[in-house]
């Protein structure tokens, strides 16, 4: 098994259906990019010199109210900031997705 980095999930309005205007989300944005790389650095996963990365999410969201096929949507931040964190480029990053029942206060499970 990989490592495992547990981050924050992410608020309802990073979801692809939410048309709100882009500076409402942008502190969201930023603060979930910073979290994701700090952590991934602390982390220190290994990864490989080239090629693929297998990324695993598992989403713990806190309650019932989200759409999962949504989920992935709001996670780009995550990503983002996990590929800053190793230092590459996100186009190597090779998802899945697995769904657990709530937990407050949520969050998402992450395996490099």
């Amino acid at each position: 098994m990989g490592s495992v980095i547990v981050l924050p999930f992410p608020p309802a309005k990073l979801s692809g259906h939410n048309t709100g205007h882009w500076g409402g989300k942008s502190g969201d944005i930023a603060a979930l990019r910073l979290v994701a790389k700090r952590k991934t650095r602390e982390a220190a996963p290994e990864i490989p010199e080239k090629g693929d990365i297998n990324i695993h999410f598992r989403f713990v969201p806190p309650n019932r109210r989200g759409d999962r096929v949504n989920f992935p949507n709001r996670i780009k931040p995550l990503i983002d900031g996990i590929a800053d964190g190793l230092d590459v480029n996100d186009a190597r990053f090779l998802p899945s997705y697995e769904f657990a029942e709530p937990a407050k206060p949520g969050w998402v499970e992450v395996t490099l």
